[in-house]
């Protein structure tokens, strides 16, 4: 293989990288928006949204994400609703997320004290002022560790999107390997790049973490 042709191969593996970090912070953002109520319904008073809450998370944790994936893809143009395949893709990680988030976040509220809940009652708070400016960040900081992994976790799965068309980083890899047949060439080098991706955010997960238990020592995980 010629340098041009090297030098091409990096630059569209980099371009495939940034769509690859792109789709995976919208999949994190969707996740968690769907999350918060999905936690909410899962510790309600009502038996109906704990019922709704846990079917959610079972259904999504249970089905493979490939299939959901593929399902979401070839289900919304069914319906009448079309989308672009990177909007698709980052869809179905999205609530494929929502599921593992909501669960990290209800792990996070239980660890708070009880105690919190009354004394917030006590300073006449509503049930929705104390649980989204007093339990919230609480909770968000306590499942701090478990979100981060999650995040891994999505990053790595982001390579699944290759089969619904998204030009990510693994299917760039696969078109120059068509093209060039250098598959011990570019399939270590997206290894790495998503390896680096990888020990980046774990890095900065620990360090946040360090600062969590140095300033508020009653969330040590």
């Amino acid at each position: 293989m010629d340098h041009s042709a090297y030098l091409t191969g990096l630059r569209l593996i980099a371009t495939g990288a940034g769509v690859t970090v792109a789709i995976s912070l919208c999949a994190i953002a969707i996740g968690f928006a769907i999350a918060l109520p999905v936690c909410a319904a899962n510790m309600s008073g009502s038996r109906i949204a704990r019922f709704l809450g846990h079917f959610y998370v079972s259904f999504f944790r249970g089905v493979p994400l490939l299939v959901l994936l593929l399902l979401i893809y070839y289900l919304l143009p069914f319906v009448g609703l079309e989308l672009p395949s990177f909007a698709a893709a980052a869809l179905g990680l999205g609530v494929c997320t929502a599921a593992y988030q909501a669960e990290n976040l209800r792990g996070g509220f239980l660890i708070i004290p009880a105690g919190q809940r009354e004394a917030a009652l006590a300073f006449s708070y509503s049930r929705y002022q104390s649980w989204r400016h007093i339990l919230l960040p609480q909770a968000i900081r306590a499942a701090m560790p478990m979100m981060v992994n999650e995040m891994i976790a999505i990053l790595k799965a982001s390579s699944l999107v290759s089969v619904v068309g998204v030009a990510d980083m693994t299917r760039v890899a696969q078109n120059i390997v068509a093209r060039d047949v250098q598959p011990l060439l570019w399939y270590p080098a997206i290894a790495f790049i998503y390896l680096a991706i990888n020990l980046t955010l774990a890095h900065f997960s620990h360090r946040s973490v360090g600062r969590l238990r140095r300033s508020r020592p009653e969330f040590r995980l």
